[in-house]
């Protein structure tokens, strides 16, 4: 092989690679997410009656990393932030306590139109952990004592995660994104600790509605 040939082939290669690197390049977006949502409650059972243990409604704010494997389907590594209260109630009566969580998780994208459209309908799947804290400064006295006792502590639980929304393109950079997602984990059973004789059942729904935007790059 002539040194002319070899120049010419690295000449070649390089500009493959010049040329390619756009279309690999437009596989990843990075995006910010805002919005807010609620939580089912749990049930709490004792001999001094019974009640709901939960978290109350509030905003939330999340960020993303994704990637596009191919024109249907992609992937994101997530992060949502939740503050909020946590409550116990009963006949009327409501106790809560200051406390947040945060969720980091994977989920699948499986898009109902290739990469190139403009606007691009998903549903997602797929699983993490969260963090639930007490963030409040205890008192000597709670009201529902008997019941549920809501506490500073902290917890770690696996988490499922499923969702559907719709991502639209602004331009060849930036896109517009609109989701529910439902976060799905054991009730949190530490941070919202059951009085003794009681006893809390249920697992805890965080249906959380955002709007967001994302870099494509």
């Amino acid at each position: 092989m002539t040194r002319s040939m070899m120049r010419g082939g690295v000449c070649a290669a390089l500009l493959f690679g010049l040329t390619s690197l756009p279309a690999r390049a437009q596989k990843w977006e990075f995006g910010v997410l805002g919005g807010g949502g609620f939580y089912t409650n749990g049930s709490v059972e004792s001999p001094a009656g019974s009640g709901k243990v939960g978290f109350k409604p509030n905003a939330a704010v999340g960020a993303f990393l994704g990637n596009n494997t191919s024109k249907h389907w992609g992937g994101e590594l997530r992060y949502e932030y939740r503050p909020g209260s946590l409550k116990v109630s009963s006949s009327g009566t409501e106790a809560t306590f200051n406390g947040e969580s945060h969720a980091m998780h994977y989920d699948f994208l499986l898009h109902f139109a290739p990469t190139e459209a403009k606007m691009r309908p998903f549903v997602a799947f797929g699983g993490g952990v969260k963090l639930y804290r007490g963030t409040g400064e205890p008192t000597a006295t709670q009201p529902l004592s008997k019941l549920a006792l809501l506490t500073d502590t902290h917890e770690v639980s696996g988490m499922g995660s499923v969702g559907a929304g719709v991502k639209v393109a602004a331009s060849s950079k930036w896109s517009f994104r609109f989701e529910v997602h439902d976060f799905i984990t054991p009730f949190p059973k530490q941070v919202i600790a059951a009085a003794p004789g009681a006893k809390i059942t249920g697992f805890l729904n965080d249906f959380v509605v955002m709007g967001g935007i994302a870099l494509t790059f």
